[in-house]
């Protein structure tokens, strides 16, 4: 709606993914390094912690994008918080992209996962299975149903598992992989997202802004980012949602320019809404 009046190309501030719009912080470039140097190695399983906003899914399907032809299939599990045997069943449906009998029972969903990965295997194809939100995982049959998932591989290919586990959840996933020990000795890479420092506020700012055909100082004041960066805490998403609010409310009052004034005006907003 306002992309005319700020003379930009799209939406610059959207909360989805493209890969156009991922901003390398160094953090994010660390992470993203360490992550993909443990898949392509074919190890078992690793982790990818950090705050609600932080990047965590973006990071993620970007790093999917990165990787060989040969790292297939790849699947995203988005609700964990299934009993053990109900959590295999649904990973191993969404892994095959075959639907199993309700009254399966266990070993038969099992006999069709390794069936399945044998032929993967066969093909020098490498699964991976992203499993969102893995803090809710709270029971340890679910963890250990997870970790058994791991066992699964063949002597003749140079990998640790037949597939790779990663798990991607708030803080609070790193003491809880800790706690499982059988596990934790699984994990080949952990990860932490860590706030924006302020400069680094700035260049998500100006790499949003240039990809969509502007540069951050013709839109917002050096005050207005400073506000941008106090409100926001330095969470991407947070930054997201106030700048591309106070792009709205800069074309409906047709504005040219976005002081602090406004960046604070629309924090507001949010706040007595929420």
């Amino acid at each position: 709606m306002y992309e005319s009046h700020w003379q930009l190309s799209t939406r610059p501030f959207a909360n989805w993914f493209s890969p156009d719009f991922y901003y390398p912080s160094q953090v994010h470039q660390t992470a993203g390094l360490k992550l993909r140097y443990a898949i392509e190695s074919r190890q078992s399983a690793v982790a990818l912690c950090g705050e609600s906003g932080m990047g965590k899914s973006t990071l993620v399907q970007t790093l999917l994008t990165q990787l060989p032809e040969s790292f297939k299939p790849t699947t995203r599990i988005v609700f964990p918080q299934l009993a053990g045997d109900q959590l295999i069943g649904y990973v191993v449906d969404k892994l095959t992209g075959t639907l199993g009998n309700e009254t399966e029972p266990t070993r038969l969903t099992l006999a069709r996962l390794e069936s399945f990965l044998e032929k993967n295997i066969e093909l020098g194809h490498h699964a991976i299975v992203v499993i969102d939100e893995s803090h809710l995982l709270a029971n340890s049959d679910q963890w250990e149903t997870l970790r058994l998932l791991l066992n699964f591989g063949s002597p003749n290919v140079q990998s640790e598992s037949a597939l790779t586990i990663v798990f991607v959840g708030h803080p609070t996933l790193m003491s809880m992989i800790e706690r499982n020990r059988s596990l934790d000795e699984r994990i080949a890479a952990k990860c932490m997202l860590h706030r924006f420092s302020p400069e680094e506020t700035a260049s998500y700012l100006q790499h949003r802004l240039r990809t969509a055909g502007r540069d951050a100082e013709e839109i917002f004041t050096p005050e207005a980012v400073d506000a941008l960066h106090q409100r926001s805490s330095g969470i991407p998403r947070r930054i997201n949602r106030l700048a591309d609010l106070a792009l709205m409310v800069g074309f409906a009052e047709e504005l040219h320019q976005l002081g602090a004034e406004h960046i604070e005006g629309v924090h507001s907003e949010l706040v007595t809404v929420a």
